[in-house]
């Protein structure tokens, strides 16, 4: 949390005439009152796009751990950024495999555990996991992403173990504020939860999310936030059944922040009956061979949460546009960094301005931010 410093204003006494001061000795001044730095009432909460692990990503993570896996060079322009919040969230796209492997890619992915310590080296609090690709390696697979994440100290949300665990809503203590967090996607890439084990993973409906978000009120929450995977892959443009949802769920008091992914390009964010929705926050960390430009481009969103008449409330909403760099070597960085190409930074910020705006953003408040 930001602390705004205050300056004691120094008044200065006039020498009155007819007043005797030594030479060299001036009238002791009174002792200026104590400074008080208020504390902020609120807290940060950022989130970013997909953790979508390809195989040149790992390649790049065993070169820059010397034979080693290791992701945390390539998140380490964010860190700052994400490890400052109060709340982090991310969004962990890929199952986990086995330490040993076998890893692959895109259609079906199976990611080295590596990518969870850097996550939580990265700063990341909790993650939500419920994606298109959660069922690529079955119920292992999810068993497997659970207990990486549970191992590396990252929270995790949207996919379970168990029909208790799918029943226990996530609440976290940021600060003494309980914030809950829920997350659901559109589909499975053809394949069906199975009927023996509906708890796996969790599909997006309007009133399944709605009881999720009632639930973790229920469990103490005092603020709400939804992750949803939805949307048109590349296709920067909110489809109609996009702002459907999101009328519907801003619409109700049990939610207060939609979080989007899943486009791997960035989308715009709205305000919607005073709260916000992040339609598409773009990739995290990835590495699409086509399209190239828009995949590479990302955002940060941070919201300031204040209390309120009504509980809680957004005061200060930001993106942070990001830019990840092919290189070799592969980083992700802001796109402010003086690690990037200027021009290439220049577009990044061109482009990210122009998309998430474009839904009447910046009239509601929503700010560009650099750091």
């Amino acid at each position: 949390m930001r602390v705004r410093r205050l300056i004691a204003a120094v008044t200065v006494v006039p020498v009155v005439a007819g007043c005797s001061v030594s030479a060299g000795r001036l009238p002791p001044l009174p002792a200026p009152p104590p400074v008080t730095i208020p504390a902020d009432p609120g807290f940060n909460v950022v989130a970013t796009g997909d953790v979508l692990i390809h195989p040149e990503l790992t390649a790049q993570a065993t070169a820059d751990g010397s034979g080693r896996r290791d992701y945390r060079p390539m998140l380490a322009g964010i860190r700052d950024v994400i490890s400052r919040a109060d709340l982090a969230i991310c969004h962990l796209e890929t199952p986990i495999a086995p330490p040993g492997g076998p890893f692959a890619g895109y259609p079906d992915f199976s990611a080295p555990p590596e990518i969870t310590t850097a996550l939580a080296a990265t700063g990341y609090d909790d993650c939500s996991t419920a994606s298109n690709h959660t069922l690529d390696q079955g119920a292992a697979g999810v068993a497997r992403t659970e207990d990486a994440l549970d191992a590396a100290g990252v929270r995790h949300t949207g996919s379970a173990r168990s029909e208790q665990e799918a029943r226990t809503p996530l609440v976290l203590d940021v600060h003494g504020v309980k914030v809950g967090h829920v997350a659901f996607t559109f589909g499975y890439n053809g394949r069906k939860v199975p009927a023996a084990t509906p708890w796996l993973a969790n599909t997006l409906d309007v009133d399944a999310v709605l009881a999720a978000a009632r639930a973790a009120r229920a469990a103490g929450a005092q603020i709400v936030i939804v992750s949803l995977h939805w949307g048109t892959e590349y296709q920067q443009e909110v489809t109609a059944d996009q702002r459907r949802i999101a009328q519907r769920l801003l619409n109700d008091p049990a939610i207060d922040l939609i979080i989007g992914h899943h486009a791997h390009v960035v989308q715009p964010f709205e305000n919607i009956n005073g709260k916000w929705v992040a339609y598409g926050l773009g990739n995290s960390i990835a590495r699409h061979s086509e399209p190239r430009g828009t995949t590479e481009e990302g955002v940060i969103a941070r919201f300031h949460f204040v209390p309120s008449a009504t509980g809680w409330s957004v005061d200060r909403a930001e993106y942070l546009p990001t830019v990840i760099d092919l290189g070799p070597p592969i980083r992700l960085d802001l796109a402010g960094s003086p690690q990037l190409d200027p021009a290439r930074a220049a577009k990044a910020l061109q482009d990210t301005d122009s998309v998430v705006l474009s839904r009447g953003a910046a009239n509601a408040g929503l700010m560009r931010a650099m750091n």
